[in-house]
């Protein structure tokens, strides 16, 4: 183990995930959802550009992004909230460390989630048997404004009273860059070797041989 490696394990009293594209790969889920939306009025699938950006934004902008026009986006606006997303969940494939990783990180950390999903987190982790897995989430709901702002990670080091450098955020996008970066938060990058990172990760099984 580096000497970078020894002393993130020896600082870091939080650790916090994204969800999408880190605990999860939801990227056949997300195309599934919005693309219902799209069928529905009419509109072609999603594009390659579209998908990226849906990947990464909350629900609200990634519909303005899909529907430029106000009163066509009001439409699809309710059309959506009275979908239900849970067809879609088991479409989400888990990072198959990830319940290892957290059960041995437990019992030497606290562990937090901040993700850019709404009203779909809590569903995400009941249907995959995480409820419990960790001491505080925090979803594009719970603050102001959602990634890139840094209010979840803001939100996270208030709740468990940390300085910056003693959470690190593990994310996989430009959002999540953007965010841990405004608040001072090493980030670990999943799987993005475009990313500036205090550490670059492939798998989480390299967070767990960091960490513990």
């Amino acid at each position: 183990m580096t000497k970078k490696k020894q002393n993130r394990s020896r600082i870091t009293k939080v650790v916090a995930f994204d969800c999408d594209g880190v605990m999860f790969d939801s990227a056949e889920a997300n195309k599934a959802y919005y693309n219902q939306v799209l069928t529905y009025f009419s509109k072609p699938k999603l594009t390659q550009e579209q998908f990226a950006y849906t990947h990464m934004h909350t629900a609200d902008e990634s519909m303005a992004f899909l529907f430029e026009d106000k009163e066509f986006l009001e439409k699809a606006q309710a059309f959506r909230k009275q979908m239900t997303y849970m067809p879609f969940i088991r479409h989400m494939q888990m990072e198959p460390h990830l319940k290892p990783l957290l059960s041995g990180l437990r019992n030497h950390y606290k562990i937090a989630i901040a993700s850019n999903r709404t009203d779909t987190m809590d569903k995400v982790l009941e249907v995959h048997g995480l409820e419990n897995d960790f001491d505080f989430v925090v979803s594009a709901l719970d603050v102001p404004r959602p990634k890139p702002y840094p209010d979840q990670l803001f939100k996270i080091m208030d709740y468990f009273k940390v300085a910056p450098e003693e959470i690190i955020y593990v994310g996989d996008s430009e959002v999540d860059e953007k965010a841990a970066a405004a608040a001072g938060v090493p980030l670990v990058a999943y799987d993005n070797p475009g990313l500036s990172a205090e550490i670059h990760i492939k798998s989480l099984k390299e967070l767990e041989n960091i960490l513990l």
